[in-house]
């Protein structure tokens, strides 16, 4: 039966393949072919399709390999087949997690932890704000400002602030990626 073959195959290659859906795509190519469920051109358009459309590659493979095979159910199953691995291993974590926290050494960890990744957040905020308000990328480079972009930037922190204390709440920051986007068009078009 073709839909247990499907759910099947692409739950051992979601639980053998560690990392991104890049990690899986020999593994799929490899099973895909054995099958003789597709050819090596169709394979190849439907992994260059499969990465130009939104989701993980992975599992656009496998929906698309279930569609070619059984339909919707061969999708639905080859799909169901190669995330359920990593969603049960994120849900056990996720459970064990919860009793970990209980634990003073764990909270502590923890704790120690939030502001080390307060830190690389800012340095990284930091880092690109240099490299693209100065053109500085490292310590050998000549600080060169970017005389439009920083008034790009001072213009929308201070319109943030008029509609803050305007509102008497934080500005949207999907209202302000808009702004950037407008202004930046106008700016450097």
């Amino acid at each position: 039966m073709i839909y247990l073959e499907l759910f099947l195959t692409f739950l051992q290659i979601g639980t053998v393949s560690f990392g991104d859906g890049y990690g899986m795509i020999s593994l799929i190519r490899e099973t895909v072919l054995s099958h003789g469920w597709l050819t090596e051109a169709e394979l190849l358009n439907m992994i260059a399709v499969s990465e130009s459309t939104p989701g993980p590659i992975a599992v656009n493979m496998a929906t698309f390999v279930g569609s070619t095979q059984g339909g919707v159910l061969g999708s639905f199953l080859a799909t169901l087949g190669v995330v359920l691995p990593s969603f049960l291993i994120i849900l056990l974590i996720a459970s064990l997690i919860r009793n970990f926290l209980k634990y003073k050494s764990v909270q502590a960890f923890l704790g120690g932890v939030r502001p080390c990744v307060v830190g690389l957040i800012l340095a990284t905020a930091v880092t690109m704000f240099l490299s693209t308000a100065f053109s500085f990328k490292s310590i050998e480079d000549p600080i060169i400002p970017d005389v439009s972009g920083l008034i790009l930037f001072a213009t929308i922190v201070a319109v943030a602030e008029i509609l803050k204390k305007i509102r008497k709440m934080p500005t949207s920051p999907i209202l302000l990626i808009l702004l950037s986007a407008g202004l930046g068009m106008v700016v450097y078009s």
